[in-house]
């Protein structure tokens, strides 16, 4: 078991008044980790801290912040060891953790390479001899909320350009991953970036309205960013609003991928294996609609059930599973009950289905209608439906049948066919004769409707963690009217 304290100021502290939550194993029931749970006094300490620290860090030169943040990297890297003894809080394999780090201490290099990017420009002014400049400043304590199911990229993601661009931070670690979100922050407190300029609060389940809120309403907390469900998004989007607080949201997904009627089946159905199965289906960009011409969709159909058939669930720790475990128990029932709709509405499963406890096994549904749950909500679970459509025109119009629009993927031959349909999608983010699950630090990554507003990623985030600020100097005498 693991004790897992606050970060403020650079120290790591118990909670004030010594309160304390458990996280358990999913497979087996055991604290993993106990937990410091925070009042709202140590969140607001920990803005204190971060809001303290904000003047040294804002105001280092571009390139010693990039030396900093790429000490943290190599040293995230290095404890690659502690982050997958993390896996157990949330059941997860530990080579999932590890490409976690991987790709985490990628988002620290690419932040670390926009530290002398932040640009501004000179704009012509009708003043004469006015010179007029945009410039683009550091916020001042930036709060980041971040989920448990690709924790070391997710947490390390709220955090990293936000630090490039100047500005100190708190991250609100979730009630799932606590020790991950807290190995994040000490990593980042011993490679050097200075006290409080990165901050860590974990809080009791019960607790997280009132931090949150708490964290929000903070006046000098400056900016939002969150990555979780569309249900708790709305509710941080509306904090936001009402303090005026400019928040990044990046939220839930039900990810079509489309394959056309000239598709490489074979080269789909990995894909769409991979994109809905992998980490359990609990990706936000996660393969969940397979809309399938239906002149193909009966080889396609059968293809992805051979292929499903070999992705057994159980103990990440036991060498013959393919997947793990889901983050508990009831993620697990609340799946099978969207399943057992489906299938009382005239679906078909074709393969899976079979939940023990946290385990449940890779399941595709076929003849999935609007009728039925599982077409319009998200299962965050290893289920994939199958909606056959036929023509270019109705896949599309069955790709954007959705609230959410987060990622997609088209199969076919015909590139620019391909590229056509992929315009017409409603979504962040299209990749063709690719998986919906596709992440690199550098690109633009980001939603639209239900599935969030803003983009993380790089040059896309500046604007998010920056203040825009124009400014002038008159050369020559200027004339006034009065």
């Amino acid at each position: 078991m693991f004790d897992v304290p606050l970060l403020i100021g650079g120290k790591t502290v118990a909670a004030s008044d010594g309160r304390t939550f458990d996280r358990v194993s999913p497979l087996t029931g055991d604290v993993v980790s106990r937990v410091a749970a925070a009042s709202v006094a140590d969140a607001n300490a920990a803005v204190a801290a971060a809001q303290a620290a904000f003047p040294e860090w804002s105001g280092l030169a571009p390139n010693e912040r990039r030396r900093r943040l790429l000490k943290c990297a190599d040293l995230m890297e290095s404890k690659a060891e502690a982050f997958m003894a993390a896996a157990s809080e949330t059941g997860a394999a530990a080579n999932w953790y590890g490409f976690n780090v991987h790709l985490a201490a990628g988002m620290l290099r690419e932040a670390a390479s926009m530290t002398t990017q932040i640009n501004g420009e000179v704009i012509p002014s009708d003043v004469p001899g006015s010179f007029a400049m945009a410039l683009r400043q550091p916020c001042g304590v930036v709060l980041g909320i971040a989920p448990w199911n690709a924790p070391v990229i997710l947490g390390t993601r709220a955090i990293a350009m936000p630090l490039a661009c100047g500005n100190t931070v708190v991250l609100k670690a979730s009630e799932l991953s606590p020790q991950t979100h807290s190995l994040i922050g000490q990593v980042l407190q011993e490679a050097g970036l200075g006290d409080g300029v990165v901050n860590v609060v974990t809080n009791a389940p019960e607790d997280a309205p009132a931090i949150v809120e708490a964290l929000i309403a903070n006046p000098a907390v400056r900016r939002v960013n969150f990555t979780g469900s569309t249900k708790v998004g709305r509710i941080v989007g509306e904090l936001s609003a009402r303090h005026l607080k400019p928040a990044l949201l990046e939220l839930g997904g039900k990810a079509p991928l489309l394959v056309l009627d000239d598709a490489d089946l074979d080269a789909a159905v990995e894909a769409a294996a991979f994109g809905a199965y992998f980490n359990q289906g609990q990706i936000c960009m996660s393969t969940e609609r397979l809309v399938v011409d239906n002149r193909v969709a009966d080889a396609f159909v059968e293809k992805l059930a051979a292929k499903a058939r070999t992705l057994l669930a159980g103990d990440p720790n036991d060498d013959a599973s393919v997947l793990g475990s889901l983050v508990d128990a009831s993620a697990g029932e609340r799946i099978k009950a969207l399943v057992e709709d489906a299938l009382s509405k005239g679906a078909r499963l074709v393969t899976g289905g079979q939940l023990d406890g946290s385990i449940m096994q890779a399941t595709l549904l076929d003849n999935v209608t609007p009728e039925m749950k599982l077409y319009y909500e998200e299962s965050f679970g290893p289920v994939a439906v199958v909606i056959r459509a036929e023509g270019d025109d109705a896949l599309v119009e069955t790709a954007n049948d959705s609230e959410f629009g987060l990622s997609a993927a088209v199969f076919s031959r015909d590139v620019s066919r391909a590229m056509g349909i992929a315009q017409r999608i409603e979504s962040g983010i299209c990749h063709i004769n690719g998986p919906t699950v596709h992440d690199e630090a550098q690109m633009p990554f980001g939603g639209v409707k239900s599935s969030g507003y803003g983009s993380f990623g790089a040059k896309a985030s500046i604007e998010h963690f920056t203040q825009l600020r124009w400014i002038t100097i008159q050369n020559t005498p200027r004339h006034y009217p009065i």
